[in-house]
């Protein structure tokens, strides 16, 4: 009898030592840092989901766009999604986008829209939820985009105007005889492109010998601007010169240039893309204007982040062009 009361004091003394040595009861156990409920340490958030949504990829220019963007992306630590539409001109496709991103509800959206105006309106949806927005490349409408209350969207591009105006002089300085020229123009429902013609007619309308005979649209793409070209020489077999509103129709129309056998006509395009380069060193393409593509899509990302995060963001944010010629590639 003693030695089994023996057995049950030391029992409990050996407990008693081990909780006021610091053991831990049930209820202790039940206690979690306030700094790491939910498997979070305190300081830790979810990284922002922000889109870049383009117009294609088919267009090299939107691959540096999106280079340029995925530096932003390492830098700031954010989740970037990059959605396209499958042409330049798949505007319904980019509303789909739009949508489909709200419904995500990611928390913001840089866009480079195909049209300056559809795009409008599911954007001001998007900004409804709380989605920060950010344009680059081409402008939303203005007036529109007052209309519908889409408000506090900051732009970041290049001066197109400024841009086309430089590309269309370059060449227009070579002529010093009268010569008829053209203007192959992008989507006119675009900004950027209206931009860009008004910039290669106020060239050209410097230079009293020049006469632009033609102004059509091949709405960005190689394939249409061969075509449009095609067509345009037809009926003016003596043009000696085309401003192209981006790299891409610049080298349909230079295409078209070398199956009709068409010689000595100035080329001059917009964009600064590999291809533009090489035709550049091969005589075929006077000049390109790099519009720092990448610059853009970084810019883009930055700026959208700075809205998150409640800090003031300008406007407007122009990106300076270069003129890209054969000297600037020796």
């Amino acid at each position: 009898m003693f030695k089994k009361f023996l057995v049950l004091a030391m029992c409990i003394i050996v407990t008693g030592l081990f909780v006021g040595c610091g053991g831990k009861s049930s209820n202790d156990g039940l206690i979690q840092d306030e700094n790491t409920l939910n498997g979070e340490s305190k300081g830790e958030t979810k990284p922002y989901t922000v889109a870049l949504v383009m117009k294609t990829l088919t267009n090299p220019f939107f691959v540096k766009m999106e280079e340029g963007a995925r530096k932003a992306e390492e830098e700031l630590g954010i989740n970037l999604i990059v959605k396209t539409g499958a042409k330049e001109t798949s505007i319904e496709q980019q509303i789909g986008i739009v949508e489909e991103l709200i419904e995500q509800k990611v928390d913001a959206i840089v866009i480079a829209p195909g049209s300056s105006t559809e795009l409008v309106q599911v954007l001001k949806k998007a900004q409804d939820v709380g989605i920060k927005i950010v344009n680059i490349d081409n402008r939303l409408d203005i007036e529109l985009s007052k209309k519908v209350g889409l408000v506090n969207v900051p732009f970041i591009s290049v001066k197109n105007n400024e841009g086309a105006y430089l590309s269309a002089k370059y060449i227009s300085d070579m002529i010093t005889t009268p010569t008829k020229t053209a203007i192959i123009e992008g989507i006119r429902d675009a900004d950027n492109a209206n931009q860009r013609k008004i910039g290669a007619e106020k060239a050209f309308g410097e230079n009293k010998n020049i006469n632009i005979v033609a102004s059509e649209t091949a709405n960005w793409k190689i394939d249409e601007a061969r075509t449009v070209a095609a067509s345009v020489f037809k009926k003016n077999s003596d043009i000696k010169a085309v401003f192209c509103a981006n790299d891409m129709m610049a080298l349909g129309v230079i295409e078209c240039l070398k199956e009709n056998d068409i010689k000595d006509v100035l080329v001059a395009g917009f964009d600064n893309l590999d291809d533009a380069r090489k035709a550049i060193k091969e005589g075929t393409l006077s000049v390109t204007i790099d519009q720092q593509a990448d610059i853009q899509g970084y810019t883009g990302v930055m700026k959208v982040i700075d809205l998150i995060e409640g800090r003031e963001v300008p406007n407007e944010t122009f990106v300076p062009v270069k003129v890209i010629t054969k000297k600037d590639l020796q």
